[in-house]
């Protein structure tokens, strides 16, 4: 078993309040769960209301499919246009791993 994670360091465009950071990263964060089926959660910056922190996880059979699950997933952020990317990073781990 591979487990596959990656997260973003992402900042927000024309953002004033913290309110206005949920509606913009609720509807990012459900459709990362959506499209791609990966477990998916807000994981830092979480007083910052421009700046926030995304992280991804899959877990698949081969390391193959699981980073290019990561690959998908790292496009559709950075293809989000009120989002800039400032930072991905991510990592693997097996089962075996001790």
């Amino acid at each position: 078993m591979w487990i596959g994670w990656i997260e973003f360091d992402l900042l927000l465009g024309d953002v004033h309040t913290l309110k206005e950071k949920r509606s913009a990263v609720r509807p990012l964060v459900a459709e990362l769960r959506r499209r791609f089926e990966v477990s998916v959660a807000e994981v830092g910056h979480l007083d910052l209301h421009r700046r926030t922190a995304i992280g991804a996880v899959v877990v698949s059979a081969d390391h193959r499919h699981a980073a290019e699950v990561l690959d998908e997933v790292e496009r559709s952020v950075a293809n989000r246009p009120e989002f800039e990317l400032l930072s991905a990073h991510r990592g693997f781990s097996t089962s075996h791993d001790e």
